[in-house]
């Protein structure tokens, strides 16, 4: 979890290349970062309070949207892990 957190922040930094941006550093894939940075201290709230439902559902969308969703966009022609694999 916190490796999830210091990854998403450490990503905040990082400007944005390729395709538009936003006050000429964050683009698209940054809005993952920030469904990281609220729904892990989401989730984790909700598993102390012992909401599991709610807490399942963050994870679900930390999974789908940080990680399956970000993971693609790192993929795409141009980035580095693209030029690497292919």
């Amino acid at each position: 979890m916190l490796l999830m957190l210091s990854t998403a922040f450490i990503t905040l930094f990082m400007t944005a290349q390729i395709g538009p941006t936003l006050l000429n550093h964050f683009g698209f894939i940054h809005l993952f970062s920030f469904v990281v940075l609220y729904s892990v201290p989401a989730a984790f709230f909700a598993a102390r309070k012992k909401d599991y439902t709610t807490h399942q559902y963050n994870m679900i969308g930390v999974y789908v949207g940080g990680i399956l969703i970000a993971g693609g966009f790192a993929f795409a022609p141009g980035r580095l892990l693209h030029t690497w694999l292919f």
